[in-house]
């Protein structure tokens, strides 16, 4: 039973994608799970620590999010779109700012910054901040903190590689979404995609599967479908 259960699960999982649609939703299919989470601030400076759940939908099998921000149904899509002649144009175009990222090397590790991608979760800020932990990394807290703090990045903008095995250290994230919220500063956030869901465009083009994404549902980025913060700036 163990053995078929696991066949079924991983069968599962191949099924589930995100389709952009256009000037429309995101239509997610293969029965991928949805929560919504916030950001909580555990220590006494007011820093980001960690991610609670404050709520969990139950698992259906297709679903549509809401892209252009509007919805009076969040996260879900409920036809405003056509209604405000939603542009959803996807401008992420080849992703080169996946090729060609800031390297910040450090003793023991080197960071990856992808600085367009992101979204302001503002987990890198404590103890100095990510990049300078990342030139600290031979002090074994500073490296610790370090790939905590990358670890705890929704959209992959910073990616943690550890320079002797050359392995990128990355969290063991369930295929799922969860949208994300910050009521402390009334910050509508954006989709979380994790596990490595494809995201394809409206045009049937797969963009790179990452363990970690986040998707615009504000509708204002300046390369959607993905966030760049401009859910913070407007």
């Amino acid at each position: 039973m163990t053995e078929r259960f696991r066949s079924t699960s991983e069968e599962k999982g191949k099924t589930m994608k995100i389709t952009v649609t256009k000037d429309g939703p995101y239509l997610v299919s293969g029965g991928v799970p949805l929560s919504i989470e916030k950001e909580i601030c555990n220590d006494d400076e007011g820093y980001c620590r960690n991610w609670r759940v404050i709520k969990t939908f139950s698992v259906q099998e297709q679903y549509s999010l809401c892209r252009c921000g509007r919805s009076r149904n969040m996260p879900f899509c409920d036809g405003t779109h056509a209604k405000i002649a939603f542009n959803g144009i996807e401008t992420a175009g080849g992703e080169t700012y996946l090729r060609h990222p800031t390297v910040i090397m450090g003793p023991g590790l080197e960071l990856l910054d992808h600085e367009n991608l992101c979204v302001h979760a503002r987990f890198c800020m404590r103890a100095g901040g990510i990049w300078n932990l990342t030139k600290q990394s031979g002090i074994r807290e500073a490296r610790e903190t370090a790939i905590e703090e990358a670890c705890n990045c929704p959209s992959g903008r910073l990616v943690i590689r550890d320079r002797a095995s050359g392995k990128e250290v990355e969290p063991a994230l369930g295929k799922s979404i969860a949208v994300i919220e910050n009521p402390a500063k009334g910050e509508h956030g954006p989709l979380w995609v994790r596990g490595g869901i494809p995201v394809v465009s409206a045009d049937g083009k797969t963009y790179t599967v990452r363990n970690r994404l986040t998707l615009c549902r504000c509708g204002k980025s300046g390369n959607k479908p993905f966030c760049d913060g401009s859910h913070v700036e407007h």
